[in-house]
């Protein structure tokens, strides 16, 4: 339900017992008393009436404000067979809620006496100020209920200075219910004790406030407790912790507190029982002490899991005073209580290191300890925060004996009895139980729920380690991937995760060649660290606060500051294609290697590329009439980086510096290198350049009717080369060579005067030197 706060109308109240009238008046809002740092537990019960053989009920009636609840009834060894039902109004809504079962299957003291009252769980509902209830024999039986049957309503009250949610930190407001039958003028009527202490404000003047009989309420026929119950202790024999059945042992009388006993693990935080502000004036009576604690029982409160964490303390003073004010147990129940956010708080008293004997598991209580989990998660999984909680609590407690959580022990059973699964114990007989058990395995209840249950593997688990999921997820400070390994000039940096929480987990090692090279806290996600030259493996391992290691798989890592080699520097040559006066095509070689893993190599000027290990050429243009720097970078995959540079000039020689033979013909366009070129179709018409480079390439017009050419190289005959071309093409570079060096060279044209396209359009050459 909402936990929304809404503003209180403050009612003076007049009760008169036995069939009277009572009479209530509205304070108007700003008669409101200022709220109160304090405000103590209080706790009321309203008695059911029959409504039809085997069934009582209470209709809707309007209370005192509350936050928790339960129905009890005489005698704490006789059970309820039946069904119990309530419905609540939510202070912040207004609104009803649908009708929720009470667990009627609460653990039994084993030794009840008078003060000791049999009762559901306790439920907590939220600030709420109406109730509804209703109790059947179970499949609609007639035979009598308990007799005494009624709904106990608690106010967890304001502790510490804070104001409790819905409250506003005044005084819970009177009942406002219907005229008995038979009622007289309450204008007469004596008034009774009213719920309030003795430190509630003065009510209102009578001129502020009028007379209010509200519809759809019931008159409320039980008891209205305003202070704590009487704190006197039970009598002997009737001591109230389950702690043991009546053919054990007798109760054992109070006895110097023991020493605490060291952990193997750390101790989880806890929050003390005046952090959630126990009254320890209601529960007088000094601790039992088990031997040691065997098992961990994990039980859930029910109720609603709305809650917010900050009403924590409110939920557990509720409970503390249901189990101490309403049932008549000497103190809460559990050892322990944790909420969704992960939690923990003290419960019963006698220190947080002690074997306290608590009143958890009804024939279990010796030699074992108990976590609640605040909430109802019977359809509801527990949080990550409180499985943690409960893992750290239990491998803590547990280590106080040197036990593992993962295992199992024995207890022997306090009463004959049977748990949910149908497992049947007889009392003095011995049991074994995972150390980290559920409420059911002991006991015929679904407590701790379904899905809480079925989390329990893995809180053994986490509280036992090793620490799970881990794994490496990246390895950075400048390694790289190649192939299977990672390559770095000596930094390292690896990261990983886990599932395990880190607050169970005592460190993190990084593992070089299996030993650790780096330690971290178990909060850290990542260690660092330099390898000297050489190959490594490494792993990283997670010791749990059990001492429990897990380590992933190795990884192989290559430290290197070996620089990669140029085995052939940077170099053009001319290639094919098409050349103007701005770009000339070339192709760019290269060739590096790295003594053990090349990873790149970079062209930095003239302009930028990158190119794979593997890769040694690139088609590129250069400028001509211009000496151009070329710059290359190698790198390898640890960051070791080697840079080489050659420079260039591509130049072109036009048609006119040629030496010519035969017959040619000038030509003049703007599509020629330099506006002009020479023509000849006569058979051995021939063009001579002489030039001193390592490459050089041959440029012509190409058309439908151009014929073919010899070209020589130092008087050698290199080629024949067909100018035919479909369409027409100037300044192409059809022809190159290259040599491994700077040289004088000789290139000659000749016409070979092709049958129907002889002609030869020549438009000049280009050379690198």
């Amino acid at each position: 339900m909402g936990l929304r706060r809404r503003a209180w109308l403050t009612l003076g109240a007049v009760l008169v017992g036995g069939g009277g009238v009572v009479t209530y008046a509205v304070a108007h809002p700003s008669a409101r008393p200022q709220a109160r740092p304090e405000r103590p537990v209080k706790v009321y019960d309203l008695t059911l009436k029959g409504a039809s053989p085997g069934r009582l009920e209470l209709p809707r009636t309007d209370t005192e404000p509350f936050s928790l609840l339960g129905v009890t009834w005489n005698g704490g060894a006789e059970r309820l067979s039946g069904t119990a039902q309530v419905r609540t109004r939510g202070v912040a809504t207004g609104e009803w809620s649908a009708w929720h079962d009470l667990g009627l299957d609460a653990d039994p003291l084993d030794t009840p006496g008078p003060k000791v009252r049999g009762a559901s769980e306790p439920v907590w509902v939220g600030p709420s100020d109406g109730v509804q209830v209703r109790v059947a024999r179970e499949d609609g039986g007639t035979a009598p209920l308990p007799e005494g049957l009624r709904v106990d309503l608690v106010d967890p009250g304001v502790a510490g200075g804070t104001t409790a949610t819905g409250t506003a930190g005044t005084e819970p407001a009177g009942f406002v219910t219907e005229p008995s039958p038979g009622a007289t003028d309450s204008a007469s009527a004596e008034p009774s004790a009213s719920p309030a202490g003795p430190t509630d404000p003065a009510p209102p003047s009578p001129s502020d406030t009028v007379t209010t009989v509200p519809t759809d309420s019931a008159e409320p026929t039980g008891a209205v407790t305003a202070s704590p119950a009487d704190p006197t202790p039970p009598a002997t024999g009737t001591d109230p912790t389950g702690s043991a059945s009546p053919t054990a042992s007798p109760t054992p009388t109070a006895a110097p507190a023991p020493a605490e006993p060291p952990s193997t693990v750390p101790r989880p935080p806890i929050r003390s029982r005046a952090e959630w502000g126990a009254d320890e004036s209601i529960s007088p009576d000094a601790p039992e002490y088990n031997k040691d604690v065997q098992v961990m029982f994990v039980h859930h409160t029910d109720g609603t899991n709305d809650y917010t964490c900050d009403q924590t303390p409110s939920v557990i003073r509720s409970i503390y005073a249901y189990h101490v004010q309403v049932s008549g147990w000497k103190d809460i129940g559990y050892n322990f209580l944790v909420d969704k956010c992960g939690t923990l708080y003290e419960g019963r008293k006698g220190g947080v290191g002690l074997p306290v004997l608590g009143a958890h598991t009804y024939g279990w209580n010796r030699e074992s300890a108990a976590v609640a989990v605040i909430g109802d998660h019977t359809k509801t999984a527990g949080t990550d925060a409180a499985l943690t909680s409960i893992a750290r609590l239990a491998a803590w407690k547990l280590g106080q004996y040197g036990i593992d959580p993962a295992g199992t022990g024995r207890l022997t059973a306090g009463a004959t009895q049977k748990n949910l699964s149908g497992t049947s114990f007889t009392a003095g007989t011995s049991y074994a139980f995972d150390r980290i058990s559920g409420h059911r395995d002991g006991y015929n209840t679904e407590c701790p729920g379904g899905l809480l249950y079925d989390q329990l593997p893995a809180v053994r688990a986490l509280a036992a380690g090793p620490v799970q999921g881990l794994k490496i997820t990246s390895v950075a400070g400048g390694a790289t991937l190649s192939g299977s390994a990672y390559h770095t000039r000596g930094a390292v940096t690896v990261n990983w995760s886990a599932t395990t929480p880190s607050a169970l987990v005592s460190r993190f090692e990084l593992l070089a060649d299996g030993k650790a090279v780096a330690t971290t806290a178990g909060t850290a996600t990542s260690a660092s660290a330099t390898l000297p030259a050489g190959g490594h493996t490494l792993a990283v391992r997670a010791v749990h606060q059990s001492g429990r290691t897990a380590t992933t798989a190795a990884l192989t890592v290559v430290a290197d500051t070996t620089l990669p080699v140029f085995t052939t520097a940077p170099k053009l040559s001319l290639r094919t294609g098409t050349i103007d006066a701005t770009a000339v095509p070339v192709t760019l070689g290269w060739k590096a290697t790295d003594d053990k893993a090349l990873r790149s190599v970079q062209l930095l000027t003239p302009s930028a590329a990158t190119f794979g290990p593997t890769v040694t050429t690139s088609s590129r243009t250069a400028k001509p009439g211009a000496a151009t720097t070329w710059s290359m970078r190698a790198t390898d995959y640890a960051g070791n980086a080697r840079t080489a540079s050659s420079s260039f000039t591509p130049v072109i020689l036009q048609e006119t510096s040629a030496t010519r033979s035969g017959s040619w013909t000038a030509r003049s366009s703007t599509s020629y290198l330099g506006g002009k070129s020479y023509s000849s179709g006569t058979k051995g018409a021939a063009l001579t350049w002489t030039f001193t480079g390592r490459s050089v390439a041959w440029a012509v017009s190409r058309a439908g009717t151009s014929g073919q050419a010899y070209v020589y190289v130092d008087g050698a005959k290199a080629a024949t080369v067909d100018l035919k071309s479909a369409t027409t093409l100037y300044r192409q570079a059809v022809w190159t060579k290259t040599w491994t060096t700077a040289a004088k060279h000789t290139v000659k044209i000749v016409v070979v005067g092709t049958a129907g396209r002889p002609t030869v359009t020549t438009d000049g050459l280009v050379y690198l030197k």
